[in-house]
């Protein structure tokens, strides 16, 4: 998840495969470059290198040479009078790169380690100081070196701090922060559904502040029950708005940095009906510039903000029958930054109000031109490179399970596939600013990741990579790419493992692999396709293993695929799996006695669902972590999918399982943590209430004080890989017959 430091020698010139060691990191969920909680992916000034962390030291890396040098050693980060270096978590430079704040000792709020101490090391001067030494252990967020390299901002106890690194005098920007009301952060559900986390930007001219308030103390605790860790229980609050109550109260303002005046922003309407999930200043210090959300979430407002006097001006306003896609439709779920053209007085914006995902170029005076054109989906913006006239982007039109770099003139018009055909495939692209590089990965079912360096726009080789030919174990047979047409006329991909020795004249027993909600796809041709973590080895037992992915799912398919399931999860995505199951079972090596089907979380659900409208199909199940009662997860998410059930409450009755499991037949293995702060342990006990009353048996594990990851604690990965395997071989035999 976060950086890995490889180990090598100080002062030498590193080997290209420690190099490709590195972009791999750089490229992969390894280290995904995710700035606001992670580490961030930063490049050198000229843009031809890029930093990374090794063995406790900041090392560049050359992309022309593969060259490696040591940045800030050991040395440099050893205090006076200690034992040894301050260690790296992550690091993030000042913008001339001369300054470094350091962050570790790290600490989680909610799914991510996003406070811990802070260290600042000056290139200029080779002195080393912690940050916010007055202040908590560990109780630091987000520092950010100003624009002139002179103060330091970040959050503390819900409040912002500015500290004058030549005075090292810390200045308290908020006070009204307290347990509920957030200042420079967010709450629960803004990170999880929004990805929000940095909740502060410092202006352009380093004299004032942007920030997020958010006021929960509205918001009812969810009471999470430990039994295990005290000789007493006792109860662990988490701030969760379920659907139907109402979200915190979200406002923007400005505080001064020299005399701590706040300004807030006078944002039309509510502030508990409405989100605002991005905020930043409009390039330049007079103005920040936000998007606005009802809501349902089908309405979005881009509005410019005075910072002096607060006044508000709507830009730009879209509308959708059912919801707008903020998250996952722009710089690869990160909410942060804004892109600016034409001397600032355009910026782009990503929309589907024609039926594809596709950039437009919107005016400050809201004047919008379509600028990537065509029947396909945009993926991700990667690089708007104006000095060369080029946007690059992410697409795969003529494969919604691959992902290929495109490349667009900034003035709009045919686009242009910059990957080679002869890689086909999933690939990404970390691209220099200085749009002349690229960290390049790529991958499918059956090739493993490789790293390489191209230079653009020609797409030149700068350093070769290595590939490996996936062999999971002799005589596996490849993924298997497939796409079948249900009774309903709709057409799905999938992809299938097969046994080990297969033979068609025999008959399988099927697992099948399911999501099915508008969070994830799993139909991807990437490497890791046809495998899965919690069964060593379904192809040498015997088992055919499946996934398809219906309507609904996030492929860049158009509007309408993706928004069909509109008020229809555990409904639509239901029957397309159902459907494409029954096409499935009529292939001559399946054993229809013998079907399964397993997921996690949305496809835990969906699991359930399937195990319960459809049991002349599914024999076994095995859910884990399942919504049970869609009423029972966050606002944010299930209003956005489903509406709010104070206003339609059948939708979420028509496809919650817990209203169907009187219709249990098969045999059902039920998983979950107690300690789930996401999918609450409530999910559990509601569907067991509803097994008993109409006497359906089935198997239950529950994991105490485990989270939704149910990875926490010695023996926990082991003990559920044994539980998911025994399970499954005892209800759904393995073998061909």
């Amino acid at each position: 998840m976060y950086l890995n430091s490889g180990t090598i020698k100080k002062g030498c010139f590193r080997s290209l495969a420690v190099l490709w060691f590195t972009l791999i990191l750089l490229l992969t969920g390894s280290s995904s470059i995710f700035a606001q909680f992670r580490q961030e992916n930063q490049w050198s000034e000229d843009g031809y290198s890029f930093y990374s962390v090794e063995d406790g030291e900041v090392i560049s890396n050359d992309c022309r040479t593969g060259s490696r040098s040591v940045v800030i050693s050991k040395q440099m980060l050893t205090m006076q009078g200690s034992n040894g270096p301050i260690t790296i978590k992550r690091f993030l430079f000042s913008d001339d790169r001369r300054k470094l704040v350091i962050m570790n000792n790290t600490q989680r709020v909610w799914r991510y380690d996003t406070k811990g101490d802070y260290f600042l090391y000056d290139r200029n001067t080779g002195s080393l100081k912690q940050l916010g030494k007055t202040l908590p252990p560990s109780s630091l967020m987000f520092a950010k070196i100003s624009p002139d390299g002179t103060k330091v901002a970040y959050v503390s106890m819900h409040n912002l701090y500015a500290e004058d690194l030549s005075t090292n005098k810390i200045t308290k920007l908020t006070n009204d922060g307290t347990d509920r009301v957030i200042n420079g952060t967010f709450d629960w559900v803004y990170e999880e559904e929004f990805g929000c986390r940095d909740g502060f930007r410092w202006s352009p001219d380093s004299r004032k502040i942007a920030f997020w308030q958010i006021d929960a103390r509205k918001i009812r605790n969810y009471l999470m029950l430990n039994t295990t860790d005290s000789l007493y229980s006792f109860t662990v609050p988490v701030e969760y708005p379920k659907a139907g109550e109402d979200p915190s109260s979200c406002k923007i303002a400005v505080v001064a940095v020299d005399n701590t005046k706040v300004t807030w922003m006078d944002v039309p309407g509510d502030p508990v009906q409405h989100y605002i999930p991005r905020m930043e200043w409009a390039a330049n210090s007079d103005e920040l510039i936000i998007q606005q959300l009802n809501r349902k979430q089908n309405e979005s407002r881009i509005m410019l903000c005075n910072a002096s006097a607060g006044t508000v001006k709507p830009v730009y306003t879209e509308k959708d029958d059912a919801w707008i896609d903020i998250k996952s439709s722009w710089n690869e779920d990160d909410p942060s930054g804004w892109e600016w053209l034409s001397g600032n007085k355009d910026f782009l914006w990503v929309s589907e109000k024609d039926g594809w995902r596709h950039i437009y170029r919107i005016s400050r005076a809201g004047r919008a031109s379509l600028i990537t054109k065509g029947s396909y989906d945009i993926i991700s913006v990667n690089l708007i490179d104006e000095k060369a006239g080029f946007i690059y982007f992410m697409a795969s039109p003529e494969n919604a399970t691959q992902k290929y770099l495109y490349r667009v003139s900034i003035k709009g018009g045919q686009a242009t596939r910059v990957t080679p055909s002869s890689e086909p495939g999933t690939h990404t692209y970390r691209i220099s600013p200085n749009g002349k590089i690229a960290l390049h990965s790529y991958s499918n079912t059956n090739t493993m990741l490789q790293g390489q360096v191209v230079g653009l726009p020609k797409y030149t080789i700068l350093q070769k990579g290595t590939s490996h030919n996936a062999v999971l174990n002799p005589g596996v047979p490849p993924v298997e790419f497939f796409k079948v047409t249900t009774a309903d006329g709709i057409e799905l991909d999938g992809w299938m493992s097969k046994p080990m020795n297969f033979d068609a004249k025999k008959k399988y027993p099927v697992l099948f692999f399911v999501y099915g909600e508008p969070a994830s796809q799993t139909v991807t041709d990437a490497f890791g396709r046809g495998r899965n973590a919690l069964y060593k080895n379904l192809a040498e037992d015997g088992y055919i293993y499946i996934s398809v992915d219906n309507r609904g799912t996030p492929a860049p398919k158009g509007r309408e695929w993706r928004k069909s399931i509109y008020k229809n999860i555990g409904i639509l995505n239901i029957r397309d799996q159902a459907m494409a199951a029954r096409e499935i079972l009529k292939w001559p090596f399946v054993d229809t006695s013998r079907i399964a089907v397993w997921g996690w979380s949305g496809g835990g659900s969906s699991t359930l669902n399937l195990l319960f409208q459809y049991p002349e199909i599914y024999k076994t199940g095995i859910a884990v972590a399942a919504v049970a009662n869609q009423q029972s997860y966050d606002n944010i998410y299930q209003e956005r999918y489903m509406g709010n059930p104070r206003e339609d409450i059948q939708p979420f009755i028509k496809g919650s399982p817990v209203y169907y499991a009187k219709n249990l037949q098969g045999n059902l293995l039920y998983i979950h943590g107690t300690g789930d702060d996401n999918v609450h342990y409530q999910n559990a006990e509601l569907l067991i209430n509803e097994l008993i009353r109409y006497n359906k048996q089935f198997q239950l594990m529950s994991y105490p004080n485990r989270t939704h990851s149910i990875s926490e604690k010695e023996g926990t990965s082991t003990h559920l890989s044994t539980l998911f395997t025994n399970y499954l071989k005892e209800h759904c035999p393995p073998g061909g017959r």
